[in-house]
């Protein structure tokens, strides 16, 4: 490329510093007050037509820039509804694993206790077969959003699947396990759902396992639905 002033330089290398410039301005770098100083040259210097040239690149990287951008939000969105359960506010049991995980990583670095709180809403399958799915999900997100709103921000709340929930607790052993756990139940029954001219209480069993920092989450899950269940059933027998 012929450049006023005896300048000659292939365009391919204009275009690296056009890029280079591009990316210090996504880095928020101030900007040259003269447009083409990054090229080591002064508009002067280039002739209208590599002005021109210039111009377009700049303006086609910065919509690549925008593009990227709006790509990485949707993915964020995708990755944020593939964590959440289809009914409630609530993780699905995956991202709940996950997150279990973490809390367990965090107990052992730290020194620190964690317990796991499974729940199970008693007497579920009649709700639907009187009342119908709708009450049955009007149950559901009652559990779900009486459970958010009485945790910490730090702890973890998840729907297993069907009418199960669990809760991590993150720096609570055993006993602090067993009360939170009896005050959420408590909570959870004080108000009944009402869905038209349905209305009830809400009742759920529930176990209570600390979180063995080497265990595998799904063990841990698996211990603590197992006491859940010897619960419920002591229960319904007394």
């Amino acid at each position: 490329m012929k450049i006023s002033g005896a300048r000659t330089e292939p365009f391919s290398a204009i275009r690296r510093r056009a890029l280079t410039y591009a990316g210090a301005q996504a880095s928020g770098q101030a900007a040259p007050a003269d447009a083409t100083a990054f090229l080591g040259l002064t508009e002067a210097d280039l002739t209208p037509a590599v002005q021109a040239a210039v111009t377009a690149l700049l303006a086609e990287v910065d919509d690549l820039r925008a593009e990227v951008g709006r790509l990485k939000g949707r993915l964020t969105d995708m990755e944020g509804l593939a964590d959440r359960d289809v009914l409630t506010p609530l993780l699905n049991r995956r991202a709940f694993v996950r997150e279990l995980r973490r809390v367990a990583t965090f107990a052992r670095r730290y020194g620190s206790k964690a317990s796991l709180v499974y729940f199970d809403l008693d007497g579920f399958k009649n709700v639907n077969d009187r009342f119908g799915h709708a009450a049955g999900d009007a149950a559901l997100q009652a559990v779900a959003e009486r459970l958010l709103a009485n945790v910490r921000d730090s702890d973890v709340v998840g729907r297993m699947g069907g009418d199960e929930f669990a809760v991590a607790l993150v720096q609570a052993d055993y006993e602090t396990a067993m009360a939170k756990a009896t005050s959420l139940a408590r909570v959870i029954h004080a108000t009944p759902v009402t869905l038209g001219e349905w209305s009830a209480p809400l009742h759920v069993s529930f176990g209570v396992r600390e979180i063995d920092a080497d265990a595998d989450p799904e063990v841990v899950l698996a211990q603590a639905d197992a006491v859940m269940f010897l619960n419920k059933r002591t229960r319904a027998a007394g």
